[in-house]
């Protein structure tokens, strides 16, 4: 693993949310998308090197709802940038963590994702993301 790509952060309203981090952070969003197969919109913030992801569900059945709905409003995951993730989710396997998504996925800000179970982490959810490569 490289280093922490961003902090995942489940809020009820995005617009809501995005204002409080502009103010925090002194910085606006530089990307917002929808994550269609996720069920969720996200928004970026970046500041030096640090990247926080905000997550709101637009489906009501999608883990971000379900996950404010038992836990509330907080931090989801925490991402750790990787330069192969096949190898990574081997890797993990072998040393005995639960891979939650055997085959990366697209997800937000052009990356390809995986995630560990909180089970086998200390109870904190881990994405695994790798930058999708243009061709």
């Amino acid at each position: 693993m490289k280093k922490i790509d961003h902090i995942g952060i489940a809020v009820k309203d995005l617009a809501v949310s995005n204002a409080l981090f502009e103010k925090l952070l002194g910085v606006s969003p530089y990307k917002q998308e929808e994550v269609e197969s996720e069920g969720v919109t996200t928004s970026f913030f970046k500041s030096d090197t640090s990247k926080i992801e905000l997550l709101a569900s637009t489906d009501e059945n999608s883990v971000i709802a379900k996950f404010i709905e038992k836990k509330g409003e907080g931090m989801h995951h925490i991402a750790f940038e990787v330069d192969d993730i096949e190898q990574e989710i081997r890797r993990l396997k072998e040393e005995g963590f639960h891979v939650l998504n055997e085959i990366p996925k697209k997800g937000a800000d052009n990356k390809l994702v995986v995630f560990l179970h909180p089970k086998s982490t200390n109870g904190v959810l881990i994405e695994l993301c790798q930058n999708i490569k243009e061709l």
